[in-house]
């Protein structure tokens, strides 16, 4: 992993690590969320495909090889696997793409029951269909039939995560994840296969899945949050509007470095271990730059100490 260092001695400011270990492969650990390319239904209007196009080229340009899909990531005339194959390929050799099955929507959108056991193979044969590879790096278990920020069932998914592990013993799979899991879930799916990614909403104002963070890096596992910035984002989450918990707090911590509220809360999520990553999503170039500069804004232990207790 590389670090940089940086620190004075009256307000030290604390450092992290720029890469992770996601299974065999290195990624930054800013990577790039797929689901607002095509524009989100509060969107006053769907992004252009071109503009999505660009939004995915660029991210490489600027080093990201973290991209998180997923087949039923798509509106009525967008698909996100769709817009990555056609803006990426040939896929570049360092360039990890992580998808996820489980939850299933119907052309129109709505969505469907969770897929049994037996149609998980479907799934991910239509991941690698759209996306124009013969194995997918990293498949997450989206648990549970709702969508983020709508609750988790703390039922068995032994069965489902089983039927994923013997696909990646065939080789269709490199390696698992799990998302929107408690952490009883996760040591039941750590029973049954590796895990090399634990994908659960988790930012500033929503830290209910601090127990699962920890347990993630004790077992040398990537914690992946969704809607890390979504508080600051109006209508960025299916809860409507924005939090406006810390807002005092984090506009201060951006005022002193010259960044941006969402550049300070990823900054912050960062901060909070090594083993941490970052997808935001975003349908704008502008957005992305400033995700992917955010990287390199390295808060002090005071700035930290001000924002750990916002919540």
């Amino acid at each position: 992993m590389t670090t940089d260092t940086t620190s004075n001695t009256t307000n030290p400011t604390v450092t992290t690590p720029t890469t992770w270990q996601l299974g065999d492969r290195t990624v930054n650990r800013i990577g790039l969320g797929a689901m607002r390319l095509m524009g989100m239904p509060w969107d006053e209007a769907p992004r252009s495909r071109d503009s999505a196009l660009a939004v995915l080229r660029r991210a490489v340009e600027l080093g990201v090889n973290h991209i998180d899909t997923a087949a039923f990531y798509f509106t009525p005339t967008r698909s996100a696997n769709e817009l990555i194959s056609t803006a990426l390929q040939p896929y570049g050799d360092d360039l990890v793409i992580t998808t996820k099955v489980g939850p299933a929507r119907s052309r129109d959108g709505a969505m469907e029951p969770m897929a049994r056991p037996d149609e998980l193979r479907a799934q991910v044969e239509e991941n690698l269909r759209q996306l124009g590879r013969d194995h997918l790096d990293v498949v997450n278990l989206r648990w549970g039939t709702r969508m983020a920020g709508e609750g988790r069932e703390p039922d068995s998914l032994a069965e489902h995560f089983g039927a994923l592990a013997e696909l990646r013993e065939a080789g269709l799979v490199r390696h698992l994840g799990v998302s929107n899991v408690l952490a009883g879930q996760l040591a039941e799916a750590l029973g049954i296969a590796p895990v090399v990614c634990v994908q659960n909403q988790y930012g500033l104002t929503n830290r209910e899945d601090d127990d699962v963070l920890a347990l993630c890096g004790e077992r040398g596992i990537a914690f992946v949050p969704f809607f890390a910035v979504g508080a600051a984002v109006p209508g960025a989450s299916p809860a409507g509007g924005p939090d406006e918990t810390g807002t005092a707090e984090v506009a201060a911590v951006a005022a002193a470095h010259g960044a941006t509220p969402a550049q300070v809360r990823l900054a912050w999520t960062l901060h909070r271990g090594p083993h941490v990553l970052a997808i935001p999503g975003t349908g704008s170039v502008t957005h992305l730059e400033e995700n992917v500069a955010a990287s390199a804004l390295r808060l002090t232990a005071d700035e930290l100490a001000v924002l750990d207790a916002v919540a």
